[in-house]
């Protein structure tokens, strides 16, 4: 099991080179971490975009493209990601990664119906996160796509986390379903929705892990807390994935991490047929190659 995201790139070093589609390379930041990940021998990079802007920007950072298979393309960043998605479709490319294109272009193309990559499974985003207030890594969801999810779309966000922790090692994840109380409120629908998912776990309808909740975050990850509270189980204070309520909660809880908390990240999207690379245009060089790392050990 991967103990820091460091092991990331130590793990996937030690797996078969993946190939990397990107949709609209001409960005720096972008191109930077791919420049690492080669290095790394991670990935190999197929770049879509503007040949130009993409030459130009490799030059500028001392980024050689010699043996870097690139697709000309100047029609706009919507055509970059319809071409990136369809190497992925066809064989070609093990991975996709978002560029300077847009998340809804970009999602547009992965969920088109004849073209692109979407399977039965709902689509969602997992951030795994190293705190230096927290005795392992673990794993916050949804973020980024769902924007106020139901019962059954928490369901299926659970089980793309699994997926993911899987990927990293950890088999048996324990999940916290986050709230603002640990008491079910019928007026408050997180709290109903972490008793009706505690359930469905006890059942066998969620397997592969261990659901508790409703939790606040201090009883999520703080063992302590959990005892002050009277509130036992195996998943208060130890879990590996924090469910959040719905994507405003989750996102300021993502961005609180990794700018007031002092926490590294590494995110993917599950659900697609391949693993997606949607980093934020505020994460750093690093966050995105972990992210490239992340993607190929769960590729």
């Amino acid at each position: 099991m991967i103990r820091d995201l460091t092991e990331l790139l130590r793990e996937a070093k030690n797996r078969p080179i993946r190939k990397m589609a990107v949709a609209a390379a001409e960005d720096e930041h972008v191109l930077k971490a791919l420049q690492e990940a080669v290095k790394e021998e991670i990935i190999i990079p197929l770049l879509v975009g503007d040949k130009e802007k993409i030459e130009r920007i490799a030059r500028s950072i001392g980024f050689s493209l010699d043996g870097v298979e690139l697709i000309d393309n100047r029609e706009g960043e919507a055509v970059s990601a319809r071409i990136a998605v369809a190497q992925v479709k066809n064989g070609k490319a093990d991975i996709l990664m978002k560029g300077f294109v847009s998340t809804g272009d970009l999602l547009k193309a992965v969920l088109d119906k004849e073209l692109g990559l979407r399977t039965a499974q709902l689509l969602s985003h997992v951030a795994f996160f190293e705190s230096p207030y927290y005795h392992k890594i673990f794993c916050v969801t949804d973020v980024a796509m769902n924007i106020a999810p139901g019962l059954d779309a928490k369901a299926q966000i659970i089980c793309n986390a699994v997926e993911a922790c899987r990927g990293i090692g950890i088999e048996n994840p324990k999940v916290a379903v986050a709230a603002a109380v640990e008491t079910v409120n019928p007026k408050m629908e997180a709290t109903v929705h972490a008793a009706q998912l505690k359930e469905m776990n006890r059942k066998g309808l969620l397997g592969g892990c261990i659901v508790d909740g409703p939790f606040a975050i201090d009883i999520a990850v703080n063992r302590e807390a959990a005892r002050h509270k009277g509130i036992g189980g195996e998943v208060a204070g130890d879990c590996d994935v924090i469910l959040a309520p719905d994507i405003e909660a989750g996102n300021m809880f993502y961005k609180a991490l990794n700018f007031l908390g002092g926490a590294a990240s590494a995110a993917v999207v599950m659900g697609a047929s391949a693993p997606v690379v949607l980093t934020s245009r505020s994460d750093d060089e690093r966050s995105k190659l972990r992210s490239i790392a992340l993607a190929a050990l769960i590729s």
